[in-house]
């Protein structure tokens, strides 16, 4: 068992889960989606993103690619989040955090998408 291969699949799965904690409730309810769980799952997709930058392979590739679109819908969320708590006049309404939300479900079909491929790869390791 290697110990850089742990760390790789538990923040993988990490970010996956924390990310469908924030996703799920009532999608356009602010009280059903906290901000610090948006913060910890940016935090650890960035890690995963970085754990990922070492692998040469194609399913590196693959995998490295679905980290960056997932970082980049949750990046996109917070600022929708920012603007809406900060710069709009009527405050986080429901439609801003029915775009928050949208965002996060993205960057969770592009974390599945992460599991899946790791998934593969290690059953195809095994033949």
């Amino acid at each position: 068992m290697s110990l850089e291969k742990v760390f790789f699949g538990f923040f993988i799965l990490l970010a996956l889960t924390l990310n469908f904690g924030f996703v799920l409730g009532e999608f356009d309810n602010p009280d059903h989606h906290n901000t610090y769980e948006l913060l910890a799952v940016i935090i650890v997709n960035l890690i995963a993103t970085v754990l990922k930058f070492g692998d040469r392979t194609q399913t590196g590739a693959l995998l490295l690619a679905s980290s960056l679109v997932a970082d980049l819908q949750l990046l996109a969320a917070a600022v929708v989040w920012a603007y809406a708590v900060h710069v709009h006049a009527g405050g986080l309404d429901a439609m801003f955090m029915a775009s928050i939300v949208s965002l996060a479900a993205g960057a969770l079909l592009a974390n599945i998408v992460s599991v899946v491929l790791v998934i593969i790869d290690t059953v195809n390791l095994r033949r």
